[in-house]
């Protein structure tokens, strides 16, 4: 089994980390062009590009120039940590994860990324943004999709097939980042949780900000309950949510709280 994660726009660049325990991620060559396609762009254009603050474009395009090969613990720090998102807030594996969940996760958690493809947990990270949907020209096309084409899938696919547990793809990702891998192409199942709660008006809908919450600790609860089938995902409870079995389907089950 496999969990798809997406990557934040937060980064914690700053807190001690829990462990020394890290690797190398495996795509540093495709980043690495990326990266000098970044680099002929101005703060200005990277704003426009990206639709950030002029702010915000110059300390991207400086994280880009400050770009170095080979990453250490003292230029980049591991994925699991750097990110800071609500996604990575929820799942908490600073205070959740130890050595044994660690050495899990990196078997059954994969981030999407779309300068580094897909990264493992402890996966060193240098600071970035750049989003999967940036409509980013390169010599493979005018999309990060095109740029990445089938590299991202055949590496989750390769992944999975080490993974343990049967062939499942647990699909937290948004949808941003799960259309960078051609699910279809994979041999197995894939499983997407939908985590709903109610509106004012009282229907039950996905709400942005406690959905991502919600897959990240079911990435966590996967990790530290060692899942290792789609049935056991029926089990998960952290947030408050529960399984709605009434409103599931095999591959979507929903949960739901309050």
């Amino acid at each position: 089994m496999l969990a798809l994660l997406s990557p934040a726009k937060s980064l914690d660049l700053d807190s001690p980390l829990p462990t020394r325990k890290h690797t190398q991620p495996r795509m540093i060559e495709q980043a690495e062009q990326l990266v000098e396609v970044m680099r002929t762009k101005s703060p200005e254009e990277i704003s426009d590009l990206m639709d950030i603050s002029p702010e915000l474009g110059r300390l991207n395009a400086q994280r880009y120039e400050d770009f170095e090969t080979p990453f250490t613990t003292k230029n980049a720090r591991p994925a699991i940590y750097l990110f800071d998102g609500d996604v990575y807030r929820g799942m908490d594996a600073r205070e959740r994860f130890d050595a044994r969940d660690l050495t899990e996760a990196q078997k059954v958690v994969r981030i999407l990324s779309g300068l580094y493809g897909v990264l493992r947990p402890l996966d060193l990270v240098q600071p970035y943004r750049l989003e999967m949907g940036t409509r980013l020209a390169t010599p493979r096309g005018d999309s990060l999709y095109a740029w990445w084409g089938s590299q991202i899938t055949d590496l989750v696919a390769a992944d999975l097939a080490k993974s343990p547990g049967p062939a499942v793809v647990v699909n937290l990702a948004s949808q941003e980042y799960a259309g960078s891998v051609d699910l279809d192409a994979l041999d197995a199942r894939v499983v997407t949780p939908r985590f709903e709660d109610q509106d004012r008006s009282g229907r039950w809908r996905v709400i942005s900000f406690p959905a991502k919450r919600a897959r990240g600790e079911m990435a966590a609860w996967m990790v530290q309950h060692r899942v290792r089938s789609v049935r056991a995902l029926r089990d998960f409870d952290g947030g408050g949510y529960r399984f709605e079995p009434s409103v599931s389907t095999s591959d979507v089950p929903v949960f739901r709280r309050g």
